[in-house]
Protein backbone atom coordinates (compact mmCIF):
# COMPACT_ATOMS: atom_id res chain seq x y z
CA UNK A 1 0.00 0.00 0.00
CA UNK A 2 3.08 2.44 0.31
CA UNK A 3 2.68 3.12 -3.25
CA UNK A 4 -0.93 4.85 -2.13
CA UNK A 5 -0.07 7.27 -0.07
CA UNK A 6 -2.08 9.97 0.66
CA UNK A 7 -0.65 13.24 -2.14
CA UNK A 8 -1.35 15.65 1.18
CA UNK A 9 1.02 13.58 3.26
CA UNK A 10 4.17 14.87 1.24
CA UNK A 11 2.99 17.70 -0.91
CA UNK A 12 4.96 20.88 -1.40
CA UNK A 13 3.46 24.26 0.11
CA UNK A 14 0.04 25.67 -1.47
CA UNK A 15 -1.33 28.87 -1.49
CA UNK A 16 -4.49 27.90 0.49
CA UNK A 17 -5.59 26.14 3.17
CA UNK A 18 -8.74 24.14 5.32
CA UNK A 19 -8.16 22.43 8.66
CA UNK A 20 -11.40 20.58 9.87
CA UNK A 21 -11.69 18.48 12.83
CA UNK A 22 -14.57 16.20 14.08
CA UNK A 23 -15.89 14.46 16.85
CA UNK A 24 -18.32 11.81 16.13
CA UNK A 25 -21.76 12.03 17.70
CA UNK A 26 -23.86 9.54 19.25
CA UNK A 27 -26.15 8.73 16.58
CA UNK A 28 -26.94 4.65 16.28
CA UNK A 29 -25.37 4.31 12.67
CA UNK A 30 -22.32 6.99 13.27
CA UNK A 31 -19.55 4.72 12.60
CA UNK A 32 -21.11 2.98 9.85
CA UNK A 33 -21.56 6.26 7.98
CA UNK A 34 -18.46 7.62 8.79
CA UNK A 35 -16.35 4.39 7.27
CA UNK A 36 -18.14 5.34 4.53
CA UNK A 37 -17.44 8.77 4.36
CA UNK A 38 -13.82 8.29 4.92
CA UNK A 39 -14.01 5.04 2.10
CA UNK A 40 -14.80 7.92 -0.28
CA UNK A 41 -12.95 10.18 -0.11
CA UNK A 42 -9.93 8.89 -2.14
CA UNK A 43 -12.19 8.95 -5.48
CA UNK A 44 -13.78 12.39 -4.27
CA UNK A 45 -10.50 13.78 -4.49
CA UNK A 46 -10.22 12.72 -8.20
CA UNK A 47 -13.45 14.16 -8.93
CA UNK A 48 -12.54 17.42 -7.58
CA UNK A 49 -9.24 17.75 -9.60
CA UNK A 50 -11.09 16.83 -12.77
CA UNK A 51 -13.13 19.63 -12.26
CA UNK A 52 -10.48 21.93 -11.12
CA UNK A 53 -7.63 20.97 -13.08
CA UNK A 54 -5.38 23.39 -12.51
CA UNK A 55 -5.71 23.86 -8.51
CA UNK A 56 -3.09 21.81 -7.44
CA UNK A 57 -5.49 20.02 -4.93
CA UNK A 58 -4.46 17.95 -2.13
CA UNK A 59 -6.07 16.11 0.64
CA UNK A 60 -4.78 14.50 4.15
CA UNK A 61 -7.36 12.10 5.83
CA UNK A 62 -6.45 11.38 9.25
CA UNK A 63 -8.02 9.30 12.29
CA UNK A 64 -7.28 10.18 15.77
CA UNK A 65 -5.42 8.11 18.20
CA UNK A 66 -8.01 7.64 20.71
CA UNK A 67 -10.67 6.83 17.91
CA UNK A 68 -9.11 4.24 15.96
CA UNK A 69 -10.48 1.35 18.20
CA UNK A 70 -13.87 2.84 17.72
CA UNK A 71 -13.61 2.95 14.16
CA UNK A 72 -11.31 0.32 12.87
CA UNK A 73 -11.05 -2.00 15.93
CA UNK A 74 -9.32 -5.00 14.06
CA UNK A 75 -5.85 -3.52 13.33
CA UNK A 76 -4.28 -0.60 14.99
CA UNK A 77 -1.04 1.60 13.30
CA UNK A 78 1.74 -0.38 15.71
CA UNK A 79 2.80 3.08 16.76
CA UNK A 80 -0.19 5.37 17.55
CA UNK A 81 -0.55 6.84 20.82
CA UNK A 82 -2.05 9.67 22.52
CA UNK A 83 -0.68 13.25 22.02
CA UNK A 84 2.15 13.59 24.75
CA UNK A 85 0.70 16.59 27.16
CA UNK A 86 3.51 18.63 28.20
CA UNK A 87 4.02 21.58 30.50
CA UNK A 88 6.97 24.15 31.85
CA UNK A 89 6.12 26.65 33.57
CA UNK A 90 4.89 29.03 30.61
CA UNK A 91 6.25 26.61 27.81
CA UNK A 92 3.22 24.51 27.30
CA UNK A 93 1.87 21.26 25.07
CA UNK A 94 -2.13 20.52 25.43
CA UNK A 95 -3.74 17.22 24.45
CA UNK A 96 -6.73 18.07 23.12
CA UNK A 97 -7.72 14.85 20.72
CA UNK A 98 -10.32 14.43 18.17
CA UNK A 99 -11.47 12.00 15.91
CA UNK A 100 -11.20 13.30 12.45
CA UNK A 101 -8.96 15.22 10.78
CA UNK A 102 -9.18 16.57 7.22
CA UNK A 103 -6.97 19.27 5.59
CA UNK A 104 -7.92 20.46 2.25
CA UNK A 105 -4.91 22.24 -0.13
CA UNK A 106 -4.94 24.06 -3.12
CA UNK A 107 -3.42 27.35 -5.08
CA UNK A 108 -7.44 28.05 -5.41
CA UNK A 109 -9.50 28.82 -2.55
CA UNK A 110 -13.37 27.98 -4.39
CA UNK A 111 -11.43 24.41 -5.21
CA UNK A 112 -10.93 24.27 -0.88
CA UNK A 113 -14.58 25.62 -0.24
CA UNK A 114 -16.40 23.77 -1.94
CA UNK A 115 -14.70 20.25 -1.11
CA UNK A 116 -14.51 20.87 2.42
CA UNK A 117 -18.22 21.77 2.23
CA UNK A 118 -19.09 18.56 0.58
CA UNK A 119 -17.19 16.69 3.55
CA UNK A 120 -18.87 18.78 6.14
CA UNK A 121 -22.12 17.80 4.49
CA UNK A 122 -21.40 14.33 3.69
CA UNK A 123 -21.29 13.84 8.02
CA UNK A 124 -23.53 16.14 8.88
CA UNK A 125 -25.21 14.62 11.84
CA UNK A 126 -22.61 11.83 12.36
CA UNK A 127 -19.90 13.79 13.13
CA UNK A 128 -19.70 17.66 14.87
CA UNK A 129 -17.18 20.32 13.31
CA UNK A 130 -14.98 21.08 16.64
CA UNK A 131 -12.54 23.78 14.17
CA UNK A 132 -12.10 24.91 11.28
CA UNK A 133 -9.08 27.18 10.55
CA UNK A 134 -8.24 28.58 7.33
CA UNK A 135 -4.47 28.45 6.65
CA UNK A 136 -2.98 30.71 3.97
CA UNK A 137 0.45 30.77 2.46
CA UNK A 138 2.92 33.88 3.81
CA UNK A 139 5.16 35.85 1.51
CA UNK A 140 7.60 33.23 0.68
CA UNK A 141 6.39 30.98 2.84
CA UNK A 142 6.93 32.42 6.04
CA UNK A 143 5.66 32.33 9.33
CA UNK A 144 4.20 35.48 10.65
CA UNK A 145 7.14 36.01 12.30
CA UNK A 146 8.73 36.95 9.38
CA UNK A 147 10.51 33.92 9.54
CA UNK A 148 10.94 31.09 6.18
CA UNK A 149 8.89 28.13 7.80
CA UNK A 150 10.05 24.45 6.75
CA UNK A 151 13.47 25.04 6.39
CA UNK A 152 15.09 21.44 7.03
CA UNK A 153 12.35 19.49 5.47
CA UNK A 154 13.67 16.88 3.47
CA UNK A 155 13.66 17.22 -0.42
CA UNK A 156 12.43 14.79 -3.14
CA UNK A 157 12.73 11.01 -2.52
CA UNK A 158 13.56 12.12 1.19
CA UNK A 159 10.08 13.09 1.93
CA UNK A 160 8.72 9.92 1.21
CA UNK A 161 11.19 8.18 3.14
CA UNK A 162 10.74 10.72 6.18
CA UNK A 163 7.02 10.88 5.95
CA UNK A 164 5.75 7.20 4.81
CA UNK A 165 5.54 3.95 6.78
CA UNK A 166 7.35 1.73 5.19
CA UNK A 167 7.42 -2.52 6.00
CA UNK A 168 8.30 -2.46 9.46
CA UNK A 169 4.31 -2.02 9.74
CA UNK A 170 3.11 -3.63 6.56
CA UNK A 171 -0.44 -3.27 6.91
CA UNK A 172 -0.23 0.46 7.71
CA UNK A 173 2.85 0.95 4.88
CA UNK A 174 2.53 4.48 3.07
CA UNK A 175 0.75 5.82 6.20
CA UNK A 176 1.81 8.40 8.03
CA UNK A 177 1.97 9.34 11.94
CA UNK A 178 0.92 13.03 11.66
CA UNK A 179 0.38 15.81 14.79
CA UNK A 180 -1.18 19.00 14.70
CA UNK A 181 -0.61 21.71 16.75
CA UNK A 182 -2.40 25.28 16.77
CA UNK A 183 0.02 28.26 18.05
CA UNK A 184 -1.20 31.34 18.46
CA UNK A 185 1.70 34.16 18.33
CA UNK A 186 1.72 37.29 20.42
CA UNK A 187 2.98 39.06 17.87
CA UNK A 188 2.75 42.47 19.54
CA UNK A 189 5.43 41.33 21.83
CA UNK A 190 7.86 39.88 18.69
CA UNK A 191 7.70 42.84 17.19
CA UNK A 192 9.09 44.80 20.09
CA UNK A 193 12.28 42.83 19.63
CA UNK A 194 15.14 44.47 17.41
CA UNK A 195 15.98 41.95 14.55
CA UNK A 196 19.31 40.73 15.57
CA UNK A 197 17.26 39.60 19.08
CA UNK A 198 14.26 37.45 17.08
CA UNK A 199 17.39 36.10 14.95
CA UNK A 200 18.62 34.46 17.89
CA UNK A 201 15.69 33.05 19.25
CA UNK A 202 15.65 31.00 16.33
CA UNK A 203 19.04 30.84 15.16
CA UNK A 204 19.30 32.02 11.87
CA UNK A 205 18.92 35.33 9.77
CA UNK A 206 15.46 36.93 8.82
CA UNK A 207 16.01 38.05 5.61
CA UNK A 208 18.11 35.67 3.39
CA UNK A 209 17.27 32.39 6.27
CA UNK A 210 21.16 31.76 7.11
CA UNK A 211 21.43 29.25 9.55
CA UNK A 212 24.24 30.28 12.49
CA UNK A 213 27.05 27.86 12.93
CA UNK A 214 26.26 26.25 15.46
CA UNK A 215 28.59 27.33 17.66
CA UNK A 216 26.82 30.57 17.41
CA UNK A 217 23.62 29.44 18.67
CA UNK A 218 21.74 30.28 21.73
CA UNK A 219 20.79 26.68 23.61
CA UNK A 220 17.54 27.95 23.82
CA UNK A 221 17.41 28.77 19.87
CA UNK A 222 14.55 27.39 18.52
CA UNK A 223 16.93 25.54 15.77
CA UNK A 224 18.95 24.19 18.59
CA UNK A 225 16.07 22.94 20.19
CA UNK A 226 14.79 21.00 17.67
CA UNK A 227 17.48 20.25 15.49
CA UNK A 228 17.89 16.06 17.58
CA UNK A 229 20.65 13.16 16.54
CA UNK A 230 19.75 9.40 17.60
CA UNK A 231 22.70 7.35 19.00
CA UNK A 232 24.24 6.83 15.76
CA UNK A 233 24.26 10.73 14.96
CA UNK A 234 21.45 10.07 12.48
CA UNK A 235 19.18 13.63 12.12
CA UNK A 236 15.82 12.92 13.57
CA UNK A 237 13.54 14.27 11.13
CA UNK A 238 10.19 15.28 10.34
CA UNK A 239 8.54 16.61 6.91
CA UNK A 240 6.42 19.60 8.40
CA UNK A 241 3.32 20.56 6.16
CA UNK A 242 2.04 24.25 8.83
CA UNK A 243 1.00 27.15 7.28
CA UNK A 244 0.09 30.10 8.84
CA UNK A 245 -4.12 31.45 9.71
CA UNK A 246 -5.11 34.92 11.20
CA UNK A 247 -8.35 36.83 11.49
CA UNK A 248 -9.06 40.12 13.88
CA UNK A 249 -8.83 37.62 16.73
CA UNK A 250 -6.27 35.02 16.75
CA UNK A 251 -2.79 34.79 14.95
CA UNK A 252 -0.34 31.78 14.58
CA UNK A 253 0.45 28.82 13.54
CA UNK A 254 -1.26 25.42 12.24
CA UNK A 255 1.87 23.17 12.90
CA UNK A 256 1.51 19.89 11.31
CA UNK A 257 3.96 17.32 11.29
CA UNK A 258 4.24 13.81 9.45
CA UNK A 259 6.62 10.70 9.80
CA UNK A 260 6.83 7.16 9.36
CA UNK A 261 7.58 7.09 13.20
CA UNK A 262 5.69 9.78 16.21
CA UNK A 263 8.85 9.35 18.19
CA UNK A 264 10.77 12.10 16.04
CA UNK A 265 7.99 14.62 16.93
CA UNK A 266 7.56 13.70 20.58
CA UNK A 267 11.45 14.14 21.21
CA UNK A 268 11.52 17.19 19.48
CA UNK A 269 8.79 18.67 21.43
CA UNK A 270 10.02 17.44 24.73
CA UNK A 271 13.52 19.14 23.95
CA UNK A 272 10.85 22.52 23.27
CA UNK A 273 9.20 22.35 26.09
CA UNK A 274 11.11 20.51 28.56
CA UNK A 275 14.11 21.86 27.23
CA UNK A 276 17.79 19.37 27.61
CA UNK A 277 19.56 18.25 30.78
CA UNK A 278 20.58 21.83 31.65
CA UNK A 279 17.01 23.23 31.28
CA UNK A 280 17.54 25.10 28.36
CA UNK A 281 14.25 25.37 26.38
CA UNK A 282 13.07 26.87 23.49
CA UNK A 283 12.76 30.52 24.01
CA UNK A 284 10.40 31.03 20.49
CA UNK A 285 7.37 29.83 23.13
CA UNK A 286 7.92 33.08 25.02
CA UNK A 287 6.27 34.46 22.25
CA UNK A 288 3.94 31.65 20.82
CA UNK A 289 1.69 29.43 22.64
CA UNK A 290 0.42 25.64 21.79
CA UNK A 291 -3.85 25.82 22.46
CA UNK A 292 -4.69 22.70 20.72
CA UNK A 293 -2.27 19.37 19.93
CA UNK A 294 -3.63 15.90 18.81
CA UNK A 295 -2.10 12.64 17.41
CA UNK A 296 -3.48 10.94 14.16
CA UNK A 297 -2.93 8.34 11.80
CA UNK A 298 -3.11 9.42 8.08
CA UNK A 299 -3.40 6.08 6.24
CA UNK A 300 -2.76 5.12 2.56
CA UNK A 301 -5.32 5.70 0.16
CA UNK A 302 -6.03 2.06 -0.72
CA UNK A 303 -6.53 1.23 3.00
CA UNK A 304 -9.17 4.26 3.19
CA UNK A 305 -11.06 3.06 0.13
CA UNK A 306 -11.18 -0.71 1.94
CA UNK A 307 -13.09 0.29 4.52
CA UNK A 308 -16.17 0.32 2.12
Amino acid sequence: MRDTFQSGVIAEVSKDALFLTFNQTHEPNAVTVIRSVLASMPAKLREYRQHYPDAGLHMTVAIGSAYWDRLNPEERPALLRAFPALENGERVAPSTPVDLLFIIRAEQHDAVFELAAEISDSLKDMAERVDEVHGFRYRDTRDLTGFVDGTENPVGDDRLEVALVGDEDFEFAGGSYLHLQRYEHDLTAWQRLPVKQQEDVFGRTKADNVEYPGDKKSPHAHTKRTSLKDAEGQSLEILRQSMPYGDSERKGLMFVSTCRTPEHFELMLESMVQGDEEGHADRLLEFTRAVTGAAFFAPSSAWLEQLA
